[in-house]
This record gives structure tokens, C-alpha cells and sequence, in this order.
């Protein structure tokens, strides 16, 4: 065997080792570029969750942000409706309370004037009654009379 041949099989010897040794390297290295193209896929989808989500919790803090003019309104109208209705219970209290006082007053008494007298007017009313007949008598004898 000459040198050069010795050199070839040597070279073809190396070749090999190196082939066998570098081949699981190599398809390690591959795996590793297909897990790396999944994990970019992966982290593209993230963003893009991330994104919507962002979006989602803008959109969350002006509803909230109108949320709470909202009740910061209401809360000035029930404060300002409080007000109205105790100057409504206090009209009441100091004007219209005396007022039906005074008429209740003028009622009751015009009741008790009437209710004492209530046995007396059907009297009187027998007592016209009367009258009126007598006048009547008396009117037919003066004008025969006449």
C-alpha cells in the first residue's frame, strides 16, 4: 500500500468517524431548529394573545373609566336629591302640617257646633211643620173670613 493510499484510507477512516459521530449532532441540531420553529410560532401566538389582551383591557379601563363618571353622577344627584327631599319634608313640617292643623281645627269645631244642635234641628224641623199647617189653617179661615 503506498502513502497516498494509506492517506485515503485513513481519510475515509476519519470520514466515517466523524460521519458517526457528527450525524446524531446533526440531527440533534435539526431538532432543535424544529422545536426552535415551534417555540417561534408559539411566541407568535402569544403576541398575539398579548395583543388582543391588551386591546381588551383598554377597552375594559374606559368602560370602567365611564363607569365611574357614571356613578360620581349619580352620586351628586342623590346628594342633590337628598337636599330637595329634606326641604320637601321640612315644607311639609313647618307649612303644610299647620295649615291642615287649622283646618282640621275649623272642621272639628263647625262638627261639634253642628252635632249639638243636631237634636234641636229635628225639632225645629217638627216645629215648622207645624207651623206651616197652622199657617195654612189660618190662611183658609181669613179668607173665608174675608
Amino acid at each position: 500500500m503506498t502513502d497516498n493510499e494509506l492517506l485515503l484510507a485513513i481519510s475515509n477512516m476519519m470520514d466515517k468517524k466523524l460521519d458517526s459521530r457528527l450525524k446524531p449532532i446533526e440531527n440533534d441540531i435539526k431538532s432543535l431548529k424544529g422545536d426552535v420553529s415551534e417555540l417561534k410560532n408559539d411566541v407568535s401566538g402569544l403576541k398575539s394573545d398579548v395583543s388582543e389582551l391588551k386591546n381588551d383591557v383598554s377597552v375594559l379601563k374606559n368602560d370602567v373609566s365611564v363607569l365611574k363618571n357614571d356613578v360620581s353622577n349619580l352620586n351628586n344627584e342623590v346628594t342633590t336629591l337628598k337636599g330637595e327631599l329634606h326641604n320637601v319634608k321640612l315644607f311639609q313640617e313647618n307649612v303644610i302640617l299647620p295649615r291642615l292643623n287649622t283646618i282640621e281645627a275649623c272642621y272639628t269645631s263647625t262638627y261639634d257646633r253642628y252635632k249639638n244642635y243636631a237634636e234641636r234641628m229635628e225639632a225645629n224641623f217638627d216645629d215648622t211643620e207645624l207651623l206651616k199647617k197652622v199657617v195654612e189653617e189660618h190662611s183658609k179661615k181669613l179668607q173665608k173670613i174675608s
